[in-house]
């Protein structure tokens, strides 16, 4: 009912003004009405608890919380304590801390250069105001309450299903900055060998782990952890970025600290906007086993502007950039670990322009990420034909030297002394090569870094295409020549 007053309170204002309720001789008119308003709340808030307490459920219910928020008190196990409120589904603002985050990571700062302040003023506020009114809620609609009221009866069934059916245990983390993170913990460690790797699910902007990426490792027998962004179903805060960094962050530190999971063995999966949150926890986190990375874009910046008029374009640009500057493309450069892009070849949310294959932003970040990894292989020329190839389904794509490239690869992290777990990029190989062998070199190293799923941007990721991203074997015994 407030979520609905205060969306539709601008038209609601309207009306009263048309109306004349909005001056002196209507202050008695509106006092009565809202008197009225106070006296059905109390009374309806009265009912509720009357009817509460003669409820022997809900009583032994409001017994376990306040148990558990003591921490169980006197000889109990506090995780026997745990898992007897796990079994109620409450408002999760009143659900125990369960982890609370010690010391944040420390952010790099990246310095921008910005125009001269006085000079962009006016464009410098309206950018403020949009973001921080409607824009956020653009970007991200799951934040929107309107539409977590709408879908809550699905949300609702989806965490039931993975309480009932994979045993799943839900969490609050407590971040940096005081915001509580909704998690759901699948433990599957005992159960197969994928089990002894966790998979960290972010969700799109407008996904939620009850109905979102979780299903697929969760079929794979892998332990899985999954998070709703700030502001989304029962975490607390806005998703800005600041407060979705300290989110991811806190998750990681939870599956580390708590659930005993090295980085080594920790997979790091995001679909769509939270390719964004899988590559700053991976920024931050190098050693994770890898990052599968689902229907993501390079630059936020660049969906944003052909969607919105072309005469406030000065507006979005300082609006993504001072606010939202979701560059995945800056962050994929700060991580050494193996990558793996998912692309939806019918994707209607990543491409620039619609049903344009050339134009998904994937390919640009696919292309970033190599040219920073291997600048000798992409100098210009390399660079138009691998924009050439993704134009197409890699299904298209032919390369008749790809054990040679491998050898070759091998080869120059072996004599150069890059050969072992803790690998680093810019590798320099391809230099002396010439222009046939860069253009193969480029064909090999696509088809290693990306996966085609033909399907919309919102279709469930079947789990054939979950796989362990591609990284250059380290082990030199058999190397072609």
């Amino acid at each position: 009912m407030w979520s609905l007053g205060y969306y539709t309170s601008p038209l609601l204002i309207t009306f009263l003004y048309k109306r004349g309720y909005l001056v002196a001789d209507s202050v008695g008119t509106l006092a009565k009405f809202g008197t009225g308003i106070g006296l059905l709340v109390a009374v309806s808030l009265c009912m509720r608890g009357l009817g509460r307490s003669m409820n022997v459920v809900y009583v032994r219910f409001a017994e376990c919380l306040e148990n558990a928020k003591r921490g169980g008190g006197g000889n109990q196990d506090q995780d026997a304590v745990k898992n007897t409120i796990r079994r109620y589904d409450f408002d999760f603002r009143a659900w125990p801390v369960d982890f609370t985050v010690t010391s944040s990571v420390q952010r790099a700062q990246t310095p921008r250069n910005k125009p001269l302040w006085i000079s962009s003023l006016p464009c410098q506020i309206l950018a403020y105001l949009a973001i921080h009114t409607f824009g956020i809620r653009m970007i991200y609609p799951g934040s929107v309450q309107l539409l977590q009221n709408y879908i809550e009866p699905m949300l609702l069934q989806g965490r039931t299903k993975v309480i009932t059916q994979d045993k799943g245990r839900r969490n609050k983390v407590k971040t940096a900055d005081g915001n509580g993170i909704d998690t759901m913990f699948v433990d599957n460690r005992e159960k197969s060998t994928n089990g002894r790797t966790l998979v960290i699910c972010s969700e799109g902007n407008a996904g939620f782990y009850e109905i979102g990426i979780m299903s697929t490792p969760i079929e794979l027998q892998y332990s899985v952890l999954g998070w709703n962004h700030p502001g989304f179903a029962g975490s607390s805060g806005r998703p800005y970025p600041d407060q979705d960094q300290n989110a991811i962050d806190a998750v990681l530190q939870f599956a580390i600290t708590d659930l005993g999971f090295t980085p080594e063995n920790i997979i790091l999966y995001g679909w769509s906007i939270g390719g964004y949150s899988t590559l700053y926890a991976a920024s931050q986190y190098p050693d994770v086993k890898g990052v599968v990375l689902d229907a993501t874009f390079d630059d936020v910046l660049q969906l944003a502007l052909p969607r919105m008029p072309e005469s406030i374009s000065n507006i979005v640009k300082i609006a993504i950039r001072d606010y939202v500057n979701l560059n995945n493309t800056e962050l994929i450069s700060q991580y050494n670990g193996p990558v793996m892009l998912i692309r939806r070849l019918e994707d209607e949310i990543i491409c620039s322009d619609d049903g344009v294959l050339g134009t998904n932003r994937g390919n640009f970040l696919l292309i970033n990420m190599l040219k920073y990894r291997f600048p000798n292989i992409f100098k210009p020329e390399q660079e138009n034909l691998a924009k050439e190839i993704l134009s197409k389904p890699l299904e298209f794509l032919r390369n008749d030297s790809e054990d040679l490239c491998l050898s070759l690869l091998m080869s120059y992290l072996s004599d150069n002394g890059n050969n072992g777990t803790s690998r680093s990029y810019p590798i320099e190989i391809g230099e002396e090569y010439t222009s046939e062998q860069r253009d193969s070199m480029v064909k090999f190293l696509i088809k290693k870094h990306l996966q085609d799923f033909k399907s919309t941007h919102c279709t469930p990721l079947p789990r054939e295409f979950f796989q362990h991203p591609w990284e250059i074997p380290s082990d030199t015994d058999f190397v072609f020549t």
